[in-house]
C-alpha cells in the first residue's frame, strides 16, 4: 500500500519546467499531518509563460493540429487519456486519499469517473464534427446561412481541492474537446494528482501546450491566470469570495467565466418514506467526501412526526461510519484536507452551540485518533434560521436538522439560503415531488437520493452558488464560439443605393 508522491515540476509545452522563482510548496498528509512531498509553486511569470504556450499550441500549423482539426481526430487523445488513467487508476486513487484525505474507495470511485469523463467528451467532440455547418433557415431566399462551432480560444481553468483530479477532468476534458487550449491551475492544496496527468498527456503523446498545468497559490498563480489578457475564458469552482474575485478580474479584459461556487443545500424528508433508507441518503449527501462537497445537502429538513424515530437512527447509523485513515479497508470518513479547514469546521460547531443549537452527535476528534484532521460527523438540532449554521456553507461534515409541518413550510425554508446548487427530496409521493422539484430554487434537485453525478447531466447552480453549466452537451457549449457565416447567393444587385448614372 506504501506509495511515494512523485517529484514534478510545472508541465508546460509538453515538458516538466521548473518555476522560475524555484520555489515549492509542502504537501501534507491530512491524515498524518505530516510532510509527504512538495510541488512546484508558480507565479505571475510563469503563468504567462503557460498562456504563450496555449496560445502557440493553438495557432501551429494554421490550427490544424488542434483547434480546427476534426473532433475525431481531438477524440482519440481524450480516449487515450483515458484508458492511461484506468491502467493507473490505482496508483492515482491512494494519491488522491493521501493528499486530500478522501476514503480510498472513493478516490478509486472517482478515477471511474474521471476516466468516464474523458470518455464521454471523446464522444461529445466526434458528435462536433456533424453539427459543423449546420443550416440557418431563413425568410430570404436570396441568403443561405450556416454555423461554424469554434473554439472559444485559451482557457484558465482553476479548480477545487475536494475532487482534485475529477473537478479538473469536468473543465479539462470538456475544453480539449472544443479544441481549446488549457491552463490548469488547481489548489495548492491538492495537486498532486492533476500534476500526474501531465505526464499521462505525455505519454499519450498530446500535443506540447494544449493542456498545461501550473500548480501555486491562489494569489500568486489563480489570480494572474485571472486577469490575463490573452486567456480567453476562466472556468473556476471554488468559493463564492474567490468567484466574485475572478468575475471583477476577468471583467477587466470583458472575458467570459463559468462559476461553479458554493451550496448549502437542502434535503426534505416528509413522513411518507422508509426511514431507514432515508437516514442512509441524509448521511450520505452530508457526509461523503469528508463532508466536503459544494452539493452537500447540508440542512436536513424532517418532517416533525418522524422526527424524533428519524435522529434516534440518524445517530446510530452516524456511530457506525468508519473513521480511519482513507488507506485503511472500509475508511467511510477520513481527516478534512487541511489544519485551516479543520479548526475552521470546529469553529462552526462551537458557534452554533454557543448561538443555542444542540450537538445531537460528534462534532470533536474521534478519540481513537490523536493525529491527523479528523472529525466525528455532527448533527446539530434545534437550529433557527438566523444561526450561522444555517445560513454558511461550513464544507465538512456538519449536519444541521430543521422540522416543519406543512409542504409549504418546507419548500420555504429549503429556498431559505444564498444558494442555489443542489437540493434533494425523499418522498414515496411522486406527485409531490415533481411539484416540490419545480418549487426548489436550485440548479440540480435530486428525487429520493442525494448526490448522484453523470457526466450527461448539466451541473451547475443559481443565486450565489454561480452560473453555467458543466457537464453533458452544456459543458463542452461552454469552451465553443458560434459564428454565423451568411452568403448572398442572388445573381440580382442589391439594389439599396441608386446607382451612378452611366456616362
Amino acid at each position: 500500500m506504501a506509495i511515494s508522491i512523485p517529484f514534478r515540476q510545472l508541465f508546460i509545452d509538453g515538458e516538466w519546467r521548473e518555476p522560475v522563482r524555484k520555489n515549492r510548496i509542502p504537501v501534507i498528509n491530512p491524515a498524518t499531518e505530516e510532510i509527504v512531498g512538495d510541488i512546484p509553486a508558480a507565479t505571475a511569470e510563469d503563468i504567462d509563460i503557460a498562456v504563450k504556450a496555449a496560445r502557440r499550441a493553438l495557432k501551429r500549423d494554421g490550427g490544424k493540429e488542434w483547434a480546427s482539426a476534426s473532433g475525431a481526430h481531438r477524440a482519440k487523445y481524450l480516449r487515450a487519456i483515458a484508458a492511461k488513467v484506468t491502467e493507473k487508476k490505482d496508483m492515482f486513487a491512494k494519491l488522491e486519499a493521501i493528499d486530500c484525505g478522501k476514503p480510498l474507495d472513493e478516490a478509486a470511485w472517482d478515477m471511474d469517473d474521471v476516466a468516464g469523463c474523458f470518455e464521454y467528451n471523446a464522444d461529445l467532440a466526434e458528435a462536433l464534427d456533424a453539427k459543423q455547418n449546420a443550416p440557418v433557415n431563413l425568410p430570404m431566399d436570396t441568403f443561405k446561412c450556416h454555423i461554424i462551432r469554434e473554439p472559444i480560444g485559451v482557457v484558465g481553468l482553476i479548480t477545487p481541492w475536494n475532487y482534485p483530479l475529477l473537478m479538473a477532468t469536468w473543465k479539462v476534458a470538456s475544453a480539449l474537446a472544443a479544441g481549446c487550449a488549457a491552463v490548469l491551475k488547481p489548489s495548492e492544496l491538492a495537486s498532486v494528482t492533476c500534476l500526474e496527468l501531465g505526464e499521462v498527456c505525455r505519454e499519450v503523446g498530446l500535443p506540447p501546450g494544449i493542456l498545461n498545468i501550473v500548480t501555486g497559490l491562489g494569489p500568486e498563480a489563480g489570480a494572474p491566470l485571472a486577469a490575463h489578457p490573452d486567456v480567453d475564458k476562466i472556468a473556476f469552482t471554488g468559493s463564492s469570495a474567490t468567484g466574485s474575485k475572478i468575475m471583477t478580474a476577468a471583467a477587466q479584459n470583458v472575458k467570459p467565466v463559468t462559476l461553479e461556487l458554493g451550496g448549502k443545500s437542502p434535503i426534505v424528508v416528509f413522513d411518507d418514506v422508509d426511514i431507514d433508507k432515508a437516514v442512509e441518503w441524509a448521511l450520505f449527501g452530508c457526509f461523503w467526501t469528508n463532508g466536503q462537497i459544494c452539493s452537500a445537502t447540508s440542512r436536513l429538513i424532517l418532517h416533525e412526526s418522524i422526527a424524533k424515530e428519524f435522529l434516534d437512527k440518524l445517530v446510530k447509523w452516524a456511530k457506525n461510519i468508519k473513521i480511519s485513515d482513507p488507506l485503511e479497508e472500509g475508511c467511510r470518513l477520513g481527516p478534512v484536507v487541511s489544519a485551516g479547514q479543520y479548526e475552521k469546521v470546529l469553529k462552526f460547531v462551537e458557534t452554533a452551540k454557543r448561538e443555542g443549537a444542540t450537538v445531537l452527535f460528534g462534532g470533536k476528534r474521534p478519540q481513537h485518533l490523536t493525529k491527523g484532521f479528523y472529525m466525528e460527523p455532527a448533527i446539530i438540532t434545534d437550529v433557527t434560521t438566523s444561526m450561522q449554521i444555517w445560513r454558511d456553507e461550513v464544507f465538512g461534515p456538519v449536519l444541521c436538522v430543521k422540522t416543519f409541518s406543512t409542504e409549504q413550510e418546507a419548500i420555504e425554508l429549503a429556498n431559505d439560503t444564498h444558494y442555489g446548487l443542489g437540493s434533494a427530496i425523499i418522498s414515496n409521493d411522486l406527485e409531490r415531488c415533481d411539484r416540490v422539484a419545480k418549487a426548489f430554487e436550485a440548479g440540480i434537485v435530486w428525487v429520493n437520493c442525494s448526490q448522484p453525478c453523470f457526466s450527461q447531466a448539466p451541473w451547475g447552480g443559481k443565486k450565489r452558488s454561480g452560473f453555467g453549466r458543466e457537464l453533458g452537451e452544456w459543458g463542452l457549449d461552454n469552451y465553443l464560439s458560434v459564428k454565423q457565416v451568411t452568403r448572398y447567393i442572388s445573381n440580382e444587385p442589391w439594389g439599396w443605393y441608386t446607382p451612378p448614372s452611366k456616362l
